[in-house]
């Protein structure tokens, strides 16, 4: 079975952040492109945020990580999914954290590559973290 990873959006930023070519790692770590899975919920939060007027009230340096990081994603290839499709309407309005721990518990077998605690805690799938400065590795 070919090993599939999913990220998030705080590993994405903090990866550019670092200049870290996260792109280059997976590929050398045995990930294809169509086996990095990016959530189009991940892609729009770098979207909103990277908006020159923010509801989120960013400061320029962080606008300017997210339309950076929009920018390495779409240059590469991954497999954008969608985190939504198995929910029934009522619950489409879940968090983007919630909806990747709910898509990580249902595949057990995928990597995560979050620097949220929140996810972290509440996932047992293998983990793919920034170690020190720029360093990327599993726990």
């Amino acid at each position: 079975m070919e090993k599939k990873c999913l990220l998030d959006s705080s590993f994405i930023i903090s990866c550019v952040n670092k200049k870290i070519d996260f792109f280059t790692f997976l590929r050398d770590e045995g990930f294809s492109g169509s086996n990095i899975l990016i959530p189009k919920q991940v892609i729009i939060e770098l979207e909103k945020i990277s908006l020159p007027i923010s509801i989120y009230g960013r400061i320029a340096k962080e606008k300017e990580t997210a339309a950076l990081s929009l920018r390495i994603i779409l240059n590469n290839v991954f497999d954008k999914v969608d985190l939504n499709v198995s929910l029934i309407p009522s619950l489409k309005r879940r968090t983007v954290d919630n909806l990747i721990i709910d898509y990580a518990n249902a595949h057990p077998d995928i990597y995560i590559a979050s620097l949220d605690k929140g996810i972290l805690k509440k996932v047992k799938n293998k983990k793919l973290l920034i170690h020190g400065r720029k360093e990327l590795g599993y726990h």
